[in-house]
């Protein structure tokens, strides 16, 4: 036992580092980001965006069947060479350039389907995204192997600068929607160039694919969950973009980014540590549960109160951030804003049975989930933009409980310690919401950028008080872990 002392320790401290380079470099660059971002709003039109989110539907679709399953493999691999390395890479390129190709063909047609002849063009251009993909997802996988992430939080940072810089450029340009499709551009290909030049192995691809059963299963699996998971989270702007007007569209799109901000920019990253780490605990699933537990006990005492603080100061956030064109959007995002802690709790499972080698449950609650929220967005659109948040709101619980109940035997976990794990968090969180109810009403009439930065204010030391009676131990904790750099 003393021998595995210093593995497990080493392993720690190697992970907490990756923490710090991750987060720290995504807080950064989610920063230069959504200050060009609001800017970017307040410039173009909600109309913009309703044309943007159509075009979108197909990029990620597309983008999601872009094969990062395969670089995965990668990470999960006892021993990578370069014949190996090169097998994925030649994978990749096929098949992105499969997907480009198939996105310009039929970017017509979709045009057709939504009766807006704009987003053939978009797509078309768009197509261009897929061919940087193989030279970022090989290059990230193995440096995701050592949990080397200093290199790419560098890169991240680069690309994030010039993407930022690309949209209001484009935007004060009075290019308009096509801001939308160029900025992201200018994001991936300095992030592709960045991370070729970081590469600890020269790309080189290998047309060979003798010896690939098992990355190619493992690949084909994650393929597999993300078509299903696609259908999913994009069948509200399907279902919608044939119900609702453009106008009404970009409203309800860009609520739900705002609600998204966490779960969809810092919880993956996180992520992308976590089955590294999942994948060195493989043969100790003790170990992985508590693993599990930790991390969602600390993921959600940092998340739920941005959640409940976005639901109960979204009328003040978005009148001061977006202007008046958007004064319709706060009780989408309150509602929103309510159904995030349900579906970042659902994707922290993700990596941890996909790293223990259980792919088929990511699969099966992909599945669960493209048949549950497809139905809620159908019986919700009928009450237009507040109907699909109030879907959101009533289906992610559910397909949540779903996951759980296929995930945690994989990993180990009681639903005892996964409600332990929880409850500090959403009594915290709870607490914090019910107060700044309160206080708001006593600070309606001061000036809604001043309400704002009272409400921010005061909601964040109620939360901090609270968590210091209740999970004191856990936040000592977190600031010994991070001041240290090593967790036993």
């Amino acid at each position: 036992m003393a021998s595995e002392a210093p593995a497990i320790t080493t392993l720690g401290t190697r992970v907490v580092s990756a923490v710090l380079w991750r987060s720290g470099s995504q807080i950064i660059a989610q920063m230069v980001v959504w200050s060009a971002t609001f800017v970017v709003i307040r410039l173009l039109n909600p109309a913009d965006y309703g044309l943007f989110s159509m075009s979108q539907v197909v990029l990620i679709l597309l983008t999601l069947l872009n094969g990062s399953g395969f670089s995965d493999a990668l990470v999960r691999a006892k021993h990578v060479g370069e014949r190996e390395v090169g097998q994925v890479f030649a994978i990749l390129l096929l098949l992105n350039g499969g997907i480009a190709l198939t996105q310009v063909l039929l970017a017509p047609s979709i045009a057709d389907y939504y009766d807006q002849p704009l987003i053939a063009k978009l797509l078309a251009v768009q197509a261009l995204l897929y061919l940087a993909n193989p030279f970022i997802l090989v290059p990230v996988a193995l440096l995701g192997r050592t949990l080397d992430f200093r290199r790419q939080a560098q890169v991240n940072l680069l690309s994030a600068l010039a993407g930022a810089l690309a949209s209001v450029a484009c935007a004060v340009a009075g290019l308009a929607v096509w801001t939308l499709v160029l900025a992201p551009l200018a994001m991936a290909y300095t992030r592709a160039i960045g991370m070729t030049l970081a590469s600890p192995v020269r790309l080189r691809p290998v047309f060979d694919f003798v010896g690939m059963g098992a990355t190619i299963r493992f690949g084909g699996a994650m393929l597999l969950s993300t078509a299903l998971w696609l259908v999913q989270t994009q069948s509200d702007v399907i279902i919608a973009a044939r119900s609702l007007d453009v106008h009404t569209l970009g409203l309800y799109t860009t609520a739900l980014f705002l609600a998204q901000i966490v779960s969809s920019k810092f919880v993956p990253p996180l992520n992308e540590v976590a089955f590294t780490a999942y994948a060195r605990l493989q043969g100790d699933r003790a170990e992985a549960a508590w693993a599990f537990g930790k991390s969602v006990r600390i993921v959600m005492l940092a998340t739920m109160p941005l959640f409940f603080g976005l639901a109960v100061t979204a009328e003040p956030l978005v009148a001061t951030m977006l202007g008046p064109k958007w004064v319709e959007i706060p009780p989408v995002v309150a509602r929103l804003a309510l159904a995030m802690p349900f579906v970042v709790l659902q994707i922290m499972f993700t990596p941890a049975t996909s790293a223990l080698g259980q792919p088929r449950v990511q699969v099966l609650s992909a599945a669960a989930g493209a048949v549950i929220m497809p139905i809620a967005f159908f019986l919700g659109v009928a009450d237009g933009a507040l109907g699909l948040a109030t879907a959101w709101l009533v289906a992610f619980p559910i397909l949540t409980i779903v996951t759980a109940s296929l995930a945690m035997p994989v990993i180990g976990i009681s639903v005892a310690a996964l409600a332990r794990a929880i409850a500090p968090a959403l009594f915290c969180a709870a607490g914090m919401m019910l107060f700044v109810l309160g206080a708001d009403r006593w600070l309606s009439e001061i000036g809604t950028p001043l309400r704002l930065i009272a409400l921010i204010g005061l909601g964040g030391l109620v939360y901090a008080g609270m968590v210091m009676v209740v999970a004191r131990s856990t936040v000592l904790e977190i600031l010994r872990l991070f001041v240290r750099r090593a967790v036993a």
